[in-house]
């Protein structure tokens, strides 16, 4: 079974349209590589992918977010919800996500424990 996750269907270009969102497991290391954007009609995809890191078993999660052009605040409160739902000790750690989610992560859940944010 293939564990990518797709709002759209594929695309065979290198570039991520506008309204797309492709999540598929890391191969080095525990957690997700997202492309595309997060969005209403992508939301499903991001949300099982974060469901998905909550119920790994180690201590920290990765989601490498280098190709994500945008997320919604609805989709940066389902990172929140999802890191509030980890267990003590746990952490989602977001590797180069856009500028614009770590500014609305600090405006509406400042301290969040849970998320370690690697900026670009």
């Amino acid at each position: 079974m293939d564990r990518a996750w797709e709002a759209d269907p594929p695309d065979v270009s290198s570039a991520q349209p506008a309204g797309t969102l492709q999540v598929r497991p890391l191969v080095d290391r525990a957690g997700w590589q997202a492309a595309g954007e997060v969005s209403l009609t992508t939301r499903p995809a991001w949300e099982r992918a974060l469901g998905s890191l909550a119920q790994q078993d180690v201590e920290v999660c990765h989601l490498e977010l280098s190709a994500v052009t945008f997320v919604d605040v609805a989709g940066v409160s389902a990172l929140a919800v999802a890191a509030q739902g980890l267990p003590e000790g746990r952490r989602i750690m977001l590797e180069q996500p856009p500028a614009a989610l770590g500014r609305v992560l600090e405006m509406f859940w400042p301290g969040l424990r849970g998320v370690e944010v690697v900026s670009r």
